[in-house]
């Protein structure tokens, strides 16, 4: 990465901070088996994956958003023959995944408490409600300096949430939305992979970009951030 004094740094929070994605897996999992009488799970997840595409946009992202889509899916799939009982599941199975506890990434509370000399902002998508009490179930709060929770992550939102972009990196696990859009705005990006990736965060790593690195896992990023010392 080319050299630059980095004043702030922006994290994403799903499975960035702490997991997410497993247990929308697992949600799925459970709506597989319900819907077994009507679909192979083949069709059910490519139908949910479409559906949810198409929602994104009136719903936004998040556990709401997912639950609708599936109970769309469900009645779509068994030609409006699923029960009052199975739809009743998958809400239940929302509000199972807005209560799961909070689970932190590992080594992500040590290397946030132990930088220091940065302004910190956490940008991340989904439910307003859910992400605060996400946020407060953390411990981490305190450590931000500003919290954005957006519909969307695009260049434009990096544009106007980030006071000096090309003294920034954007750090998360999606290229789609923490690392393409925060490079097109001006600012450094670090990508760490998470074991589970939703389709609809696949993005192309970006090609001869200095300003782009990958790392493995929370613990890596004090030694990045070295370089810019």
């Amino acid at each position: 990465m080319v050299s630059n004094r980095l004043t702030t740094l922006a994290f994403d929070a799903d499975d960035t901070l702490w997991h997410n994605e497993v247990y929308f897996l697992l949600t799925q999992k459970r709506v597989e088996a319900l819907l077994a009488p009507y679909c192979d799970k083949t069709s059910f997840n490519k139908r949910l994956l479409e559906t949810e595409r198409r929602n994104i946009g009136i719903y936004g992202y998040g556990v709401k958003g997912f639950t609708l889509s599936v109970i769309e899916v469900a009645i779509e799939l068994s030609e409006g023959k699923v029960p009052a009982t199975a739809i009743s599941e998958i809400i239940s199975g929302g509000r199972d995944l807005l209560a799961h506890p909070l689970e932190l990434l590992p080594g992500v509370e040590a290397v946030l408490r132990g930088l220091k000399g940065y302004r910190f902002v956490l940008i991340t998508k989904g439910d307003l409600l859910h992400q605060e009490e996400k946020l407060a179930a953390s411990g981490l709060g305190e450590l931000f300096d500003s919290v954005h929770v957006v519909s969307e992550k695009n260049e434009g939102t990096y544009r106007r949430i980030l006071r000096d972009a090309e003294h920034t990196m954007m750090i998360g696990n999606s290229m789609r939305s923490d690392i393409v859009p925060a490079l097109a705005a001006g600012a450094y990006a670090t990508h760490i992979p998470f074991e589970i990736e939703w389709e609809l965060e696949r993005a192309d790593d970006p090609k001869g970009e200095p300003r782009f690195a990958r790392i493995e896992n929370m613990a890596a990023l004090p030694q990045l951030l070295a370089q810019f010392s």
